[in-house]
């Protein structure tokens, strides 16, 4: 996770109120909290708000910063929480403008996935299979989900993410082996169909 070293100075700077400490914190971390919360969203507005959300909770909870976690593990955790929770948001906006499309026709829009995906990580001429994978991605359990996009996008261990999921290692290892499974179900067909048209 390569933690950067002077964050818990920061966050104590933050503690006692100190809103240079909170621009600082904000600055060296704010591209990894954006790549963690695209992740989740594949939509960079989205994943814009989320990340300010993050940010506003991080200057908010800073004082119960207890340093029984890494700097990073804390932030990671926060992000994590605030992806989850917009999801779980988005998806009640969905059901509500579904059923209010059954009933008023004149507001019929039920609301979509955007499809403009661009993942920062990912190399430009990968970019349509990423938003493949992403759509995967999406369709797992929080839990699946989460510890997928935090080994195999934000690269970190298994150690790291059971920290930041506050579960034990075995416990992402189980979950990251039936992510897989389940992401090798859905693709096969789109894989297949790339074989076929080749």
């Amino acid at each position: 996770m390569n933690n950067l070293p002077n964050l818990p100075l920061l966050i104590e700077e933050l503690q006692k109120g100190n809103e240079l400490a909170f621009r600082e914190f904000y600055d060296q971390t704010k591209s990894r909290v954006f790549t963690l919360t695209l992740g989740y969203v594949r939509n960079r507005e989205d994943a814009e708000e989320i990340t300010q959300d993050v940010f506003v909770e991080v200057f908010r909870s800073a004082s119960t910063f207890k340093g029984d976690a890494s700097a990073t593990t804390w932030l990671y955790r926060i992000a994590v929480n605030k992806s989850l929770d917009f999801l779980k948001h988005r998806k009640r906006q969905k059901r509500f403008a579904f059923i209010t499309s059954l009933f008023d026709s004149s507001t019929g829009e039920v609301l979509h996935q955007p499809t403009d995906f661009f993942h920062p990580g990912i190399a430009l001429e990968k970019q349509e299979s990423a938003a493949i994978l992403f759509q995967a991605i999406n369709k797992l359990s929080d839990k699946q989900k989460t510890a997928y996009i935090l080994t195999k996008v934000e690269g970190l261990n298994n150690i790291e993410a059971a920290q930041v999921m506050t579960i034990s290692v075995g416990a992402v290892e189980s979950l990251l082996q039936r992510a897989t499974e389940n992401l090798k179900k859905q693709l096969a067909g789109y894989y297949k169909s790339l074989v076929n048209s080749g």
